[in-house]
């Protein structure tokens, strides 16, 4: 098992890409702290990883709040006594031209993306020392070749990819690798998409040379336990994509 005995907190794991990657952690022997806004979805998501054998705390979190992440991380830390894996996955998405994007859904996607991103990599990184992982998730969205309705989008998950790229640089040498994966995966938001754009979508899988979405699980989970694991060990700094081929990052 890759990760036994590591610790991992998950934040928006109570569904879609965050519930599989929680679930791929944990089934690598992780113990996962499965944090969200509805205690609900993150019981059901403790409750798979139990009835495969593994162990999941559930931490309600708003990651807006300073407050909430900072009691979120205390709470992981009292029940597991540590902390060696951390993903930033919770997200509030402004989908929209840049006439349809209000100020205020702008705002709050830079208040759940990038601030609340920093807020949790500088809370856990006392913890995170010699042994840490960060993996943050950014967007392909602004690799696209029409930026059309996805600028303020892709605006909030780039700003997160420069301080990934900050962290790897000024943590790397107190043993903490931070990177950055940019998934397609069959999410409920990505679903949502498929459902209301479906000329759009489709013309969008037709692009991506595996002519597929991922399994937030089997394709994005399982690689997230890779690069957490000690044969990523020099691994830091870096933006994957996790697309079937389909972005050119450059």
């Amino acid at each position: 098992m890759l990760l036994e005995g590591k610790v991992a907190l998950v934040t928006g794991a109570g569904q879609g890409v965050g519930q599989g990657i929680a679930l791929a952690l944990a089934a690598e022997g992780a113990k996962v702290a499965v944090t969200g806004r509805t205690l609900e979805k993150l019981e059901a998501s403790c409750e798979m990883i139990r009835q495969r054998g593994g162990v999941a705390l559930p931490v309600q979190c708003e990651v807006k709040s300073l407050e909430s992440l900072t009691a979120c991380v205390e709470a992981v830390i009292s029940e597991f006594q540590g902390l060696q894996i951390l993903v930033n996955n919770a997200q509030e998405v402004p989908l929209g031209t840049l006439h349809e994007v209000t100020d205020e859904a702008f705002t709050a996607g830079f208040e759940s993306g990038p601030l609340a991103t920093m807020r949790m990599m500088k809370l856990c990184y006392p913890h995170l020392k010699g042994d840490g992982c960060i993996i943050n998730l950014a967007s392909a969205a602004a690799k696209r070749w029409d930026m059309s309705g996805y600028g303020a989008y892709a605006a909030t998950k780039e700003g997160i990819r420069s301080l990934t790229r900050a962290a790897a640089c000024e943590w790397g040498d107190e043993g903490i690798r931070t990177n950055v994966i940019m998934p397609h995966a069959t999410s409920p938001g990505l679903k949502w998409w498929v459902e209301n754009r479906p000329e759009e979508a489709a013309e969008f899988i037709a692009s991506i040379p595996q002519k597929r979405i991922g399994d937030c699980e089997q394709d994005i989970g399982r690689f997230v336990a890779l690069l957490c694991s000690e044969g990523s060990a020099y691994v830091n700094g870096q933006t994957i994509a996790l697309d079937g081929g389909q972005a050119l990052l450059g």
